[in-house]
């Protein structure tokens, strides 16, 4: 069961009350070259990404966004640090939402002019706090850095918005510990409604990332907890819309897009099941059905092994065999495998068009 919160619309789009998980990225082009950054949302939209975040490091960056926003499709977060100049710009600029961490930004009176300006235009603010610059007091206090302390940054920096009579907010604690930020958002989602942002920070590579954020998530989602997620990775943007979205697909919490299956290789395999299932993996990207794709590598084991797929391939000496529901459906030459299962899928989307 999902954790209650509270509605937040941010743009086109609604976080929290029951709505579902969106998924976010971040651009890591110049803000301030605004063709870029345009080329890059629009190949994130088509990905799947439902919310996207700039930097907003200059004032030029601010004034960006107006251009930027007549382009694109989903709402525009801007990621604020330290000038509270850059998220008052930003918001009279078009942006949905700004990201701010409170304790950064400069202090009660310049705080304050963020949040009226926000109020004026009744956009959210996600309230962000980050492992890495936790208080020194909030250090001190609880001998380290530990969720209890993230918890309670986060929870001050909440009151101290919520004092100047404003409450359309988002919380986000993020921590590249994730056993750390697991907790941390368990404690929070008990004490607060707000709809919570959910990722693990500076989790890595594509490899590492993947594997922290698989794992973190998964223990946080799986609690109920979550109404917006983001996979950080280092790397190119298009790789976090494709994990958030298999993370969210494997817990039950999104339908659409195709499931791939593929069986570990061994010494039966004959033919190059590395290369034909990364195929199938690009190939399935324009696919947006809501059915299991398996590709095994052997004949013998293949059809029961992906009974439980709707579709098939497995492969053999020189040819393979195309399954559906684990029956065999026709034996293929190896170097057509790949067309007949496309052709497959084709035939599969015509229908259910029908």
């Amino acid at each position: 069961m999902r954790k209650e919160t509270k509605a937040v619309k941010i743009g086109n789009k609604v976080i929290g009350g029951g709505n579902p998980i969106l998924i976010q990225s971040m651009t890591n082009t110049k803000t301030e070259d605004v063709k870029a950054t345009i080329r890059q949302i629009l190949k994130l939209e088509a990905a799947g990404c439902d919310i996207i975040r700039c930097a907003v490091p200059t004032m030029e960056a601010a004034y960006a966004i107006k251009d930027i926003k007549r382009e694109i499709h989903i709402p525009l977060v801007a990621d604020i640090h330290f000038d509270y100049r850059l998220a008052i710009a930003a918001m009279e600029n078009g942006a949905d939402k700004v990201r701010i961490n409170p304790g950064n930004i400069g202090g009660y009176e310049k705080l304050k002019a963020v949040v009226e300006a926000a109020k004026v235009r009744d956009i959210p603010i996600r309230v962000g706090v980050n492992s890495g610059s936790l208080e020194k007091e909030l250090v001190e206090k609880y001998g380290g850095v530990t969720p209890e302390g993230l918890v309670e940054s986060a929870l001050d920096k909440v009151k101290a918005i919520e004092a100047m009579d404003y409450d359309n907010l988002v919380i986000s604690i993020k921590s590249s510990d994730v056993l750390m930020c697991a907790r941390a958002y368990e404690m929070i989602a008990e004490k607060t409604v707000y709809p919570l942002h959910v990722g693990i920070t500076e989790s890595g590579t594509l490899l590492s990332g993947n594997i922290k954020s698989a794992v973190g998530l998964g223990i946080i989602l799986y609690e109920g907890i979550g109404d917006t997620i983001r996979v950080s990775l280092t790397g190119d943007p298009l790789e976090e819309v494709k994990s958030a979205r298999l993370i969210l697909k494997t817990l039950g919490l999104r339908k659409g897009g195709v499931e791939l299956v593929s069986c570990p290789t061994c010494g039966r395999t004959q033919i190059d099941l590395i290369s034909l299932a990364g195929q199938v993996e690009n190939m399935i990207q324009d696919f947006d059905m809501d059915i299991k794709v398996a590709v095994m590598g052997c004949a013998v084991n293949g059809p029961g092994e992906a009974k439980e797929a709707d579709i098939g391939i497995a492969g053999g000496k020189g040819e393979g065999i195309l399954i559906k529901k684990g029956q065999v459906v026709r034996k293929v030459p190896e170097d057509k495998l790949l067309e007949a299962l496309k052709e497959e899928l084709l035939a599969m989307k015509a229908d259910a068009l029908k």
